[in-house]
């Protein structure tokens, strides 16, 4: 089996990539600090493989833990999703983003430099386009300035990888520009794990209807939308966790100094207030919310142009916004 360094393995779209790749027939190597995600995740990971799991505890801006690996097993290949990944905190915050998530890329390109790796699936998003003039966004939609220190870190991270990929260091690259990812591992025993106050839409709801959290506040319902709330792009997490291994077996047919970029969204746009409908209409609950104001820097509506990854990858998604509020619910019962 091709063994595969996953950077952030431990992490919501990790570990269902880790699982995936298991049913590909690769074997994944999880290197992890632990900063936003948790130890116990590995035994659950474990009970849905029915293996025990290669796991490295460490941060991938420090060479030594990555020779480390190096030097105890043969990379055929990588998947980088080690960044920090909350807006809000990255504007509060941009040094810590700007290093950790710029840092960690250069610091991996350099080992697999050294360790002659020529394959690597990078986490990249769809931040990258900031508010689209035209929808739904394909490939070649321009890049906007960014909205977020975070979107920016993502943008740095595409034109380094353009650029070492011009550099003709035999390297070969895919981007995967993610929609909004939601949904857990259909067992429960693993899903989207916030530390602290979610920042994301699903994991608030799933908190709400907990009663972890008194409510769930939508932003804004005075948009230019179907309802007034804003429109993201959702798609199952398990759905993406295959486009990772799609793109890793795609690579393995190119040749050298190649690199390529691809949505992976489910091609439809659901308001807020569609998810919580979904949510409340799929589980048989009815969810605490109100209509607060506005929030600084939120993207209106923005869904994904799938045709290039269908027909190139030979990836679509399997699941609907209905399966993936099941299985959110499903995740969160199970904690």
């Amino acid at each position: 089996m091709k063994k595969i360094l996953i950077t952030g393995g431990a992490g919501y779209i990790g570990s269902h990539t880790a699982v995936e790749l298991i049913n590909g027939g690769f074997e994944p190597i999880i290197l992890d600090d632990l900063s936003n995600s948790e130890e116990k995740v590995l035994g659950r990971l474990e009970e849905i493989v029915g293996k025990k799991l290669i796991f490295y505890k460490g941060d991938c801006n420090d060479p030594a833990i990555l020779d480390q690996i190096g030097k105890e097993h043969e990379l055929a290949g990588v998947i980088h999703f080690a960044a920090y990944k909350a807006v809000g905190e990255s504007t509060a915050l941009p040094l810590k983003y700007y290093k950790n998530n710029i840092g960690s890329l250069l610091v991996l390109l350099e080992f697999m430099q050294k360790q002659e790796i020529k394959d690597i699936v990078f986490s990249s998003s769809c931040t990258v386009y900031g508010q689209p003039d035209h929808l739904p966004v394909t490939e070649s939609t321009p890049r906007k300035e960014a909205e977020s220190p975070y979107g920016n870190t993502k943008k740095v991270c595409e034109d380094i990888l353009v650029d070492f990929v011009k550099s003709k260091q035999g390297i070969r690259v895919i981007s995967l520009r993610y929609f909004n990812p939601v949904g857990a591992h259909p067992s429960g025993k693993i899903g989207e794990l916030p530390l602290g106050t979610p920042s994301n839409l699903v994991p608030f709801v799933t908190q709400t209807a907990a009663g972890i959290r008194e409510k769930l506040t939508v932003f804004g319902d005075d948009y230019d939308t179907p309802d007034g709330s804003c429109v993201r792009d959702f798609i199952h997490v398990m759905d993406l966790a295959d486009a990772h291994v799609k793109a890793l077996s795609f690579l393995e047919s190119k040749e050298d100094d190649y690199y390529e970029v691809f949505n992976v969204g489910s091609g439809n746009g659901n308001t807020v207030l569609e998810v919580i409908e979904t949510f409340e209409k799929v589980n048989g609950l009815k969810l605490n919310y109100q209509i607060g104001p506005r929030r600084p820097g939120d993207v209106v509506k923005i869904w994904a142009d799938t045709k290039k990854i269908n027909q190139v990858l030979g990836w679509s998604p399997q699941n609907s916004l209905a399966d993936s509020m099941r299985d959110s619910w499903n995740w969160q019962k199970s904690l």
